[in-house]
C-alpha cells in the first residue's frame, strides 16, 4: 500500500530565493529539516532561524527534526569505532519517532525532507531516511538543483552503478547488489565522531 510522497531536497550553496523558488515549483507546503546542525557559516542564509522565517515569509511551514532524524547520532550505542552505523541509527526511537512524524504529515502536507548536500546521494536522506520511508510503503522523489525530479528508483540504480553494480549478476539479486551498493555508500559518508574513534583507539 502506498503512503503518500515524500520529496526531499538539500539547500546546497543556492541562495535562499532559488531554494524557496525549486519548493514552489514542485508545490511544497511544509519543509522537514533533518540537519543536526542547522548552520553554516558558509551558508548563513540556512542557519535555522533564518531558514525558518524565510520559509514562513513564504507561506511553507518548517519543522526541525534533526535531533529525531540527523545523521549525527547523540547515542554512543549507535558507532562503531567512531562512525555512525545506520542500521542503529534506524532503530534509536527518537528515529522512529521522526520517521512516524514525517509519514503522518504526508497525509495533510507535501512535505520536503532538506538536508544539506545537493547531491541526493550524497547524503543520508536518501541512504537512510528514504530507505526507511519507502519500505514503509512511502514514494520518493528527490529534487535537484536545476528543478528537474529524480525517483528515489533511479536514484538508487545510479548508486548501483556508482559501485559497479549496476548490471546483472547470476550469483546476487538486484536487491542484494543495491545493498551492498548502500552499505558502501554508507561507509562513504556516515557521520565519524573523532572523539569516539579516539577513544577507541586510546583503548587500543
Amino acid at each position: 500500500m502506498t503512503r503518500g510522497t515524500v520529496l526531499t531536497i538539500g539547500h546546497s550553496t543556492h541562495d535562499f530565493p532559488t531554494l524557496v523558488r525549486l519548493l514552489r515549483q514542485h508545490e511544497v507546503t511544509a519543509v522537514a529539516d533533518v540537519r543536526s546542525v542547522p548552520a553554516s557559516r558558509f551558508t548563513p542564509q540556512f542557519n535555522r532561524r533564518s531558514v525558518e522565517r524565510g520559509l514562513h515569509e513564504a507561506g511553507i511551514k518548517y519543522v526541525f527534526l534533526g535531533k529525531e532524524l540527523g545523521a549525527r547520532a547523540e547515542d554512543a550505542s549507535c558507532y562503531v569505532d567512531g562512525r555512525v552505523q545506520y542500521s542503529r541509527l534506524a532503530q534509536t526511537s527518537e528515529f522512529i519517532s521522526g520517521i512516524e512524524r514525517l509519514m503522518k504529515g504526508a497525509q495533510t502536507e507535501r512535505i520536503a525532507v532538506m538536508c544539506t548536500e545537493g547531491e541526493p546521494l550524497d547524503c543520508h536522506r536518501t541512504v537512510l531516511i528514504a530507505r526507511v520511508l519507502t519500505e514503509h510503503g512511502v514514494t520518493i522523489d528527490h529534487i535537484h538543483g536545476d528543478g528537474r525530479i529524480e525517483s528515489h528508483t533511479s536514484a538508487m540504480e545510479r548508486l548501483m552503478a556508482r559501485f559497479g553494480l549496476a548490471e546483472a549478476d547470476l550469483f546476487r539479486t538486484p536487491a542484494e547488489r543495491l545493498e551492498e551498493a548502500l552499505r558502501s555508500q554508507e561507509h562513504r559518508i556516515a557521520y565519524v565522531n573523532e572523539e569516539l574513534r579516539a577513544g577507541r583507539t586510546a583503548e587500543i
